[in-house]
């Protein structure tokens, strides 16, 4: 298998690097070790912020806390002066979030659209959910609520742990080597079954054949524990300090533990890309041999 993760040091950052570009839209990961230490261009903790660091800072009824498009902060367990000091931390980290990516990859630019910023305190390792929900099981990222009709998901995440843990990733194969081994078992698309969900609020908007498609994808892999253990895959601890980007409806990968993570998600159109032949859409078009949405 290629090298899935590809490290950058800070101080190269700027100026649409090529090869970066084509190893982002292929689904690679591009790694910052140094993100959270190069000067006014990275990001790290204020020291009255440290206090926000425990684990009883996030309302048990959320998944994580996160910072809405109108600034809103939620899941937080606290006062007001506690809120807005948790809103400023996820602002600033957005704000350095979408300068790196402004620097990486220019021609996105004004074609983004900023979705939520989240810190997420819980222990990964000892996080109780369903299948489904467990992201410890290898996966690409697809919502059943929420259909995109093939926009991508570029996520830049940080790793802001202060006791040293690293975020522990698995990254796995290509997206079209994960795509030809599950598409052969996944169900058909049924076009009144995707109205129906929309007409009873099931879903936001009408679920295309891609968005099937994406959500299927994304529950063989994780229903697969042979996948799961045999698969291609390389283990990866990410130190704190550091910074990782990826499309992550793109790139398969698994969280298998660490404690407190900054992420922020950009959506763009597959017709932004650099190389529009490279997106989940356009493989999955091209080996179903028909338009998907």
């Amino acid at each position: 298998m290629e090298k899935q993760i590809v490290e950058i040091d800070m101080a190269d950052v700027g100026h649409g690097n090529p090869a970066w570009i084509a190893a982002l839209e292929a689904g690679k990961v591009l790694y910052f070790p140094d993100f959270g230490s190069y000067g006014k261009a990275g990001f790290a903790p204020q020291k009255e912020e440290l206090a926000l660091f425990r684990e009883d800072i996030r309302d048990p009824k959320t998944r994580n806390i996160s910072l809405a498009m109108d600034g809103t902060v939620k899941g937080v367990a606290g006062d007001e002066a506690t809120q807005a000091l948790m809103a400023g931390m996820i602002g600033r980290f957005r704000a350095e979030a979408e300068a790196l990516i402004g620097k990486l990859v220019p021609r996105y630019g004004e074609h983004l659209r900023r979705g939520s910023t989240s810190f997420r305190p819980a222990v990964v390792q000892t996080r109780v959910q369903s299948w489904r929900a467990d992201d410890r099981r290898m996966h690409v990222d697809a919502f059943p609520s929420r259909p995109n009709r093939g926009e991508r998901l570029l996520r830049v995440f940080t790793n802001v742990n202060q006791e040293g843990a690293s975020r522990e990733w698995r990254v796995g194969e290509p997206f079209e080597d994960v795509a030809r081994h599950f598409l052969p078992r996944l169900k058909p698309y049924v076009a009144w079954q995707a109205k129906a969900l929309n007409a009873l609020g099931v879903t936001k908007s009408l679920r295309s054949e891609y968005d099937h498609l994406m959500l299927q994808l994304h529950d063989a892999m994780k229903s697969d524990l042979d996948y799961q253990k045999n698969a291609p895959q390389v283990s990866f601890g990410f130190p704190p300090g550091c910074a990782w980007v990826c499309f992550s409806d793109q790139a398969s990968h698994a969280v298998m533990a660490g404690q407190y993570m900054m992420e922020h998600t950009l959506q763009l159109s597959p017709m932004q890309q650099y190389d529009k032949e490279s997106s989940p859409l356009a493989i999955l078009t091209r080996l179903r041999g028909h338009a998907l949405v």
